[in-house]
């Protein structure tokens, strides 16, 4: 009976007779539905705000970004986490995902490994977590066991907790900081949150990982100035990256990307301002990253 009050459980009234459908129909109904969750996002930005806000600074103070989950969710956490290195040249440790059932689960379902707090509890305490890092808890239904065990144990260290949920008075929302509950409504498929509410989480994710790195200086302009150049359609993106924010030639580019081993914040400062890589580098860290103010220093 728990279970059936939810939202998430409950059964469209727009899909009744879905095993009746034509296939346009189906499409069509799933396509309507999907449109409502922008707008479900939209509601719940305001608590994106907050959370951006805590992990952002803990991020600038030595900590970490935990995302907890079991199935799709822990899945939408492994693709978001796994992002960041390539896009920002983060650190692999800097935002991970803690998945129940580890990480063999995110090819092949691990039964049961999701009813457990004290499996949530373990999984977490054995990545050292500590009150600098932030840990977000991600269930669709917001009562499964394993994110709940975790976010339990990271607030008992001092973490700052949030929680990503699709129901109105989520239980995991009582184990959070910051709760983020984005209420999509009943799925066209009853039950199966890997559609509007896991499109409605990685949204979320998606927002939370992109609006935290520009807020630690990786993004310049709308330009990815900390990729990392680590295959041939990275090594052109970083070439028409400094093209794109310097406006030189195609050759300009890629002599000042060789000389920064392809670093691409330290070439655009390079042609803007003409010092050299070390002075370049220096200016970097000494102004956070931010590619601006880097300019502004040699101005």
């Amino acid at each position: 009976m728990e279970l059936s009050q939810l939202t998430t459980e409950q059964r469209n009234p727009k899909s009744m007779n879905l095993d009746q459908m034509e296939t346009m129909e189906i499409l069509q109904t799933i396509n309507d539905e999907d449109k409502k969750v922008a707008s479900a996002v939209e509601a719940v930005l305001p608590k994106v705000s907050i959370a951006v806000e805590q992990i952002s600074n803990a991020l600038q103070n030595g900590g970490r970004l935990f995302y907890v989950g079991a199935g799709t969710s822990g899945r939408l956490g492994v693709i978001d986490a796994s992002e960041c290195p390539p896009t920002f040249m983060t650190s692999s440790d800097l935002v991970q995902t803690v998945m129940a059932g580890g990480n063999d689960a995110f090819f092949q379902s691990v039964e049961g490994a999701e009813d457990s707090e004290a499996e949530g509890e373990r999984d977490i305490n054995a990545r050292n977590i500590t009150n600098k890092d932030v840990v977000v808890g991600i269930t669709a239904s917001g009562r499964t066991p394993y994110p709940i065990g975790a976010l339990k144990y990271a607030k008992k260290l001092g973490c700052y907790t949030i929680s990503l949920s699709c129901n109105d008075g989520s239980l995991i929302s009582n184990f959070a900081n910051c709760e983020i509950e984005v209420i999509v409504g009943p799925e066209v498929l009853t039950g199966s949150t890997r559609m509007k509410a896991a499109t409605a989480h990685k949204m979320i994710l998606n927002m939370i990982s992109t609006t935290t790195m520009v807020k630690l200086g990786k993004v310049h302009e709308n330009l990815m100035v900390d990729v990392h150049a680590s295959n041939y359609k990275l090594i052109e993106r970083a070439k028409r990256t400094v093209i794109e924010a310097t406006k030189v030639s195609y050759e300009e580019a890629e002599k000042t990307l060789k000389q920064t081993n392809y670093e691409v914040k330290p070439a655009i400062v390079m042609i803007e301002t003409g010092a050299t890589y070390s002075r370049v580098k220096e200016a970097i860290t000494n102004h956070n990253g931010y590619v601006r103010e880097a300019i502004d220093h040699f101005l």
